[in-house]
């Protein structure tokens, strides 16, 4: 199960049957429940694995894009006879995650998969769950660079040049390769988000010449939506206020592509939107034709061989050095510099596509 299934349309019906068992998520309580799933041992499972007990932390528990990446996540554990529960903060910040990294050692886990709300704030407390013998992988989105030795590993969906780049290619096809754009991000202090549109600053301006980033520059253009479906709202409308001529909006986050879609339809707003969305989310919007194409990796697939990372890691079978690789489903993966494991390119979702890839995630 890896990202290769965008490359076969049999292989992603068979797929849906998988999540749609799960794709709603587990639910929780704010700030409090566990979602508790045991998986009962598969023929492939070793004695070791059996015993382990896997935190299972997104940047919030009340994001679709996180259920989906659980949905992997449980199909691992599953497979791998490990015990996995679905954790974290009805918020995505640094401080929220740290509670529970917190919950994490004093539960005694043995590993825990987490996607960074903070790339530096969550690090003390990582590297206090790996001084208490606590396996840590990284999913999604990592800790700052400097910081990478308070993980094993982290598996992310593309190389960060590439996910920028895609973005600023989509938007220049939408706007004709003309006009200035703006980028309605996540929070400032996502790392994931930051490094995509660091790549995208450069591109466009080496590539699309007779396009610009509006107000000047890419801090100018750039707003933050926090992952906050209201906030990211107020932030759409900001960016029109402020900058009446926007060609075109690339929003690199689920939350936040898909309130400026929902915002551009209530407005009626003439200017482009694409970015990083969820297929089933995304889908009305591309179907009425408020928006073109978004793109994504598969969450699922981020999830599952993020576990896999973590068990093989605690057997000793992989060490997350640079070079060295590693097995999940029929997917296998290497580890480049910094320590991190890619899955491959980002995927597009058009008229042409959607309506199959809305029943899988």
């Amino acid at each position: 199960m890896n990202n290769r299934l965008f490359k076969s349309g049999a292989r992603a019906f068979a797929l849906s049957a998988v999540v749609a068992l799960g794709i709603a998520g587990c639910a929780s309580t704010p700030e409090t429940t566990t979602t508790e799933e045991t998986s009962s041992s598969t023929e492939t499972t070793t004695e070791t694995a059996e015993s382990y007990r896997i935190a299972i932390m997104p940047k919030a528990i009340n994001i679709g894009y996180f259920s989906a990446w659980d949905e992997g996540a449980q199909k691992a554990c599953e497979e791998l006879g490990a015990s996995c529960d679905y954790i974290g903060p009805n918020e995505a910040t640094g401080p929220a995650q740290v509670q529970f990294i917190n919950q994490v050692i004093q539960e005694g886990y043995d590993a825990l998969v987490i996607s960074a709300a903070d790339q530096n704030a969550i690090v003390p407390a990582l590297q206090e769950a790996a001084a208490a013998g606590i396996t840590i992988v990284t999913s999604d989105a990592d800790v700052a660079a400097e910081s990478a030795d308070a993980r094993l590993v982290s598996i992310l969906p593309s190389a960060a040049d590439r996910i920028g780049t895609a973005e600023v290619d989509w938007v220049a096809e939408e706007v004709g390769e003309e006009g200035c754009v703006t980028i309605l991000s996540a929070a400032a202090t996502a790392a994931n988000q930051n490094v995509w549109i660091a790549a995208m600053g450069p591109y466009l301006e080496a590539t699309y010449p007779n396009m610009s980033w509006c107000g000047g520059d890419l801090e100018s253009a750039t707003f933050y939506g926090d992952d906050d479906a209201t906030k990211s709202v107020e932030q759409f409308n900001a960016i029109l206020s402020q900058y009446p001529d926007v060609a075109g909006i690339i929003a690199p986050t689920t939350v936040g592509v898909l309130a400026a879609a929902q915002e551009k339809k209530a407005k009626g707003a003439s200017v482009a939107v694409t970015g990083l969305g969820l297929p089933s989310e995304m889908a009305p919007y591309i179907e009425d034709g408020t928006i073109t194409k978004v793109g994504l990796w598969n969450p699922i697939d981020l999830g599952y061989v993020a576990v896999y990372a973590a068990v093989l890691g605690m057997n000793g079978e992989f060490d997350g050095s640079v070079g060295s690789t590693f097995s999940a489903g029929d997917g296998s993966y290497e580890v480049v510099e910094g320590g991190i494991a890619y899955l491959g390119d980002p995927f597009t979702f058009t008229i042409d596509n959607i309506a199959t890839f809305k029943e899988i995630y």
